[in-house]
């Protein structure tokens, strides 16, 4: 059987070994942070570009929008223009079907 100072040193020297592993184990090295880093920012640098592409479309879509309000707005204003004439014609139409013939 050991004796005390034996167990006692051999504690120690195991509380040793279990810190300085826990201590090593916790670091990580400049190149394996940089290999990380780049990953992320891959991922990043995708997902821009991603982001990027959808705001010039959205930019288009909307000047395409834009275009199509200002169209339908002409539209309207001819169509506004041309109500009085259509309802003249229609009242002079009404009127010669309502004279009689001779």
């Amino acid at each position: 059987m050991p004796s005390a100072p034996n167990r006692v040193t051999t504690l120690k020297l195991a509380t040793v070994m279990v810190l300085g592993g826990l201590c090593l184990s916790a670091c990580a090295t400049e190149k394996y942070v940089n290999e990380q880093i780049a990953t992320v920012n891959h991922r990043v640098d995708a997902v821009d570009a991603k982001a990027s592409d959808a705001i010039q479309r959205a930019d288009a879509a909307n000047t395409a929008a834009q275009a199509a309000a200002a169209s339908a707005q002409q539209a309207n204003q001819r169509l506004d223009a041309l109500t009085p004439r259509v309802d003249a014609v229609e009242q002079h139409m009404a009127a010669q079907a309502k004279r009689p013939r001779n």
